[in-house]
């Protein structure tokens, strides 16, 4: 799931968490348009960013706070997980090749919200606009909840459940009130929080690799339910981590060659993120014992302590991951607000999200923190480390319908016979991809689970319902 929400990128992201926001799509006036109406001018070519930037932007939008949490909540699969890894990263890399494909054919910004609007009309553009609006505020129930674990390393909370509930609704409404602010106090936090989390990831994979320990591995099938389903069960936690492979593609109109580049940043930024996911994680497994990682709420802390010794390399670990998680939240929270109010704008979301106040769109700020307060009490019965897999499991279902209604966008593309830009020669192998990626989309939201699919089908019925009662309301003004 997380950088700064640059002001001039215009496209969303399915996905979250955990990775750098990115603002909202701007749709077209209608599915054959050839410009967003909302979008902002293309920018010069001389002010497009290169292969090189937009590689950095995916890398960056990918590796963002969940990965702190990530070990501890694929540890109880048992190694197997590391195979999940791997699983993950090849489906990853196909669906950036999709994405290539798909930029190359339509090199506008907005991503998965313009190739579904086009291919199925509006209510499919809708569909995807409101699950990655969806995706925005659950994963920052997710983050909230991540951020509790390494504040209980500064300052132990006990086994107080409400105290610990209350610190995780804190976290997410202080970010909150921050953006009812302004938007000129997200940059700064952005800058720092990213420049700590790089920092943190490097010295525990490189202390935890130079002190690894096989014997600390565990099991490799720790849930007793085969390798296959092991395996799918630990991707569908890892796609939290993987979101924002289609970050090149949403920004699309500011890069520079988009037919070259967008497909080639995808691939290389995948790639990059997936060696120090790979690496962060494999130091923690290696370092931290599997009966005590199971139940960790600070991974990369416990990593850190048990490497050195003491307390003071997990303290410093915990500050870097808090601020990490602060500004992710801080972006997120301004990027929950932005996606229903480009939407509300063409159209396809209720007005009253256009409110703004000093650049920012207070009526989906506070929306967006109200429904991700609501889902963190729902699910924090169990406990904050339960509360922290079921929500990145909701956020792994949302996330995959706009990933279904590209690959989906892209097929229908191809086996019409609308092949633009598509040599013959090339549309077995693009078939292949496209199928591949769609397959692959399709398991990961499949491997979420029967409760997490069961919450995210019914925010995407709240949204169908919605959808209704927005074009009733158009048809009688006609």
């Amino acid at each position: 799931m997380q950088t700064s929400p640059a002001a001039t990128r215009q496209a969303p992201r399915p996905t979250r968490t955990d990775v750098d926001p990115t603002p909202p799509p701007q749709a077209p006036a209608a599915p054959q348009a050839p410009a967003p109406p909302h979008a902002p001018a293309t920018p010069p070519a001389g002010r497009r960013f290169g292969l090189p930037t937009a590689t950095a932007l995916v890398m960056g939008n990918i590796i963002g706070g969940g990965i702190f949490m990530i070990p501890a909540a694929v540890a109880p699969y048992g190694t197997v997980s590391l195979l999940a890894f791997a699983v993950l990263t090849v489906g990853a890399i196909t669906l950036a090749l999709v994405f290539g494909r798909l930029a190359r054919r339509d090199p506008r910004t907005g991503g998965p919200y313009v190739y579904a609007r086009e291919a199925f009309g509006d209510f499919a553009g809708f569909l995807a606009a409101w699950s990655y609006w969806v995706t925005t505020w659950v994963s920052n129930a997710a983050l909230a909840v991540a951020a509790v674990g390494y504040l209980d390393v500064l300052w132990p909370l006990g086994r107080s459940t409400g105290l610990t509930l209350a610190c995780a609704l804190a976290v997410q409404w202080l970010p909150a009130l921050a953006n009812l602010a302004g938007t000129r106090y997200v940059g700064a936090v952005q800058l720092v929080s990213t420049v700590l989390k790089f920092v943190a990831l490097m010295v525990v994979s490189v202390a935890g690799l130079t002190a690894f320990d096989p014997a600390n591995l565990g099991p490799f099938d720790a849930t007793g339910e085969g390798w296959l389903g092991g395996t799918t069960a630990a991707a569908a936690i890892l796609l939290f981590s993987y979101l924002g492979v289609e970050s090149a593609a949403m920004s699309a109109g500011q890069v520079r060659d988009p037919e070259r580049n967008v497909g080639r940043a995808s691939v290389l930024g995948t790639a990059g993120a997936a060696v120090v996911y790979l690496l962060g994680t494999l130091a923690v497994f290696g370092t931290v014992a599997h009966e005590r990682l199971i139940h960790s709420t600070a991974p990369f802390s416990d990593a850190v302590n048990t490497v050195f010794g003491g307390s003071w390399g997990g303290t410093a670990v915990a500050v870097a991951a808090l601020v990490s998680m602060t500004g992710a939240l801080n972006g997120w929270t301004l990027l929950s607000a932005q996606a229903p109010c480009a939407a509300a704008k063409d159209g396809l979301f209720p007005a009253v999200f256009t409110v703004e106040r000093r650049g920012v769109p207070v009526v989906g700020v506070l929306v967006g923190v109200t429904l991700a307060s609501l889902l963190t009490v729902l699910n924090f019965a169990s406990g904050a480390k339960s509360a922290f897999d079921t929500l990145v499991l909701v956020t792994t279902f949302t996330a995959t319908v706009p990933y279904l209604l590209s690959t989906a966008a892209q097929l229908r593309w191809l086996l019409r016979g609308d092949r633009t830009r598509v040599a013959p020669a090339r549309l077995a192998r693009d078939l292949v991809l496209a199928l591949g990626a769609f397959g692959f989309s399709a398991w990961l939201a499949v491997g979420s689970g029967y409760a997490a699919i069961c919450q995210g089908a019914l925010f995407l019925l709240a949204g169908v319902l919605v959808h209704a009662v927005r074009t009733a309301r158009t048809a009688r003004r006609r």
